[in-house]
């Protein structure tokens, strides 16, 4: 994968909460003040990371995105009448 110093937008299977695999598009940008890159899925409001090189900013994210989606799973209440289950994709 080549970064020509622009935004590059790529999709990437990420292992979420055990065996569950979920594919999401990141964008990356090149951080040209503190150098390296910074990476975002704007499927998930506030989920950011960023690393050293392109590799490192593609791991980072992935762990991001684990983390926003067991928070978001935690936060979810049940109401009367409700009944939770979990969906694989």
């Amino acid at each position: 994968m080549e970064f020509a110093g622009q935004t590059l937008i790529t999709s990437g299977v990420i292992e979420v909460i055990g065996c569950i695999l979920m594919k999401f598009r990141v964008i990356i940008r090149e951080d040209p003040e503190d150098g390296g890159y910074v990476v975002s899925c704007p499927a998930i409001p506030g989920c950011h990371s960023q690393g050293e090189t392109l590799e490192e900013a593609l791991e980072n994210i992935k762990d991001a995105i684990s983390g926003c989606i067991e928070v978001l799973n935690e936060r979810v209440a049940q109401r009367p009448g409700e009944r939770l289950t979990d969906v694989a994709l």
